[in-house]
């Protein structure tokens, strides 16, 4: 069986810098877990998975324009502190869901000023090229329920989340 729409796909990964740092990994015995084809997981990983069988052992660099973007300084945004006058223990490094009129943002507090909090709502790989090394680990049919939730289920049915 190969890694192609409507597959739940199993690898595990490691995820490198371009200077050879590890920023995440994900063991055979813990695999990433995902439903192939409805853009569950980055764009450039999907495609560099895509037809490979289980024991597929290789290396990928991904851009930034397909994995989360580049690094955008208009996502770096100045919020008035009262907006945060019910948050108690904010400090930088702190990360936060801000709800807009639109969307909800995930964001990093860079800094606290006296009037305002300063919150970065780029994804914290944007900019980066991403260096994964990867192990096909298991491929299945996914179930009728998986297909219509559009995301891969854990043991007994039950959702991932």
């Amino acid at each position: 069986m190969k890694v192609e729409k409507n597959k739940v796909v199993s690898f595990a990964y490691t995820l490198k810098d371009d200077d050879g740092e590890i920023l995440d990994q994900a063991g055979a015995d813990q695999p990433l877990v995902y439903l192939h084809g409805v853009g569950g997981i980055i764009r450039g990983m999907e495609a560099a998975l895509e037809t490979k069988v289980v024991g597929d052992a290789f290396e990928v660099s991904i851009a930034p324009e397909d994995a989360y973007g580049d690094y955008d300084d208009d996502q770096v945004r100045q919020i008035e502190r009262e907006f945060f006058e019910d948050m108690e223990d904010i400090e930088v490094g702190s990360m936060l869901l801000l709800e807009t009129e639109d969307e909800t943002l995930e964001a990093e507090v860079v800094e606290i000023q006296d009037d305002f909090i300063v919150v970065d709502c780029n994804h914290e790989l944007a900019g980066l090229n991403l260096n994964f090394e990867i192990l096909v680990v298991d491929i299945r049919d996914a179930t009728p329920e998986e297909i219509e939730h559009g995301h891969a289920h854990g043991e007994g049915g039950h959702e991932h989340g």
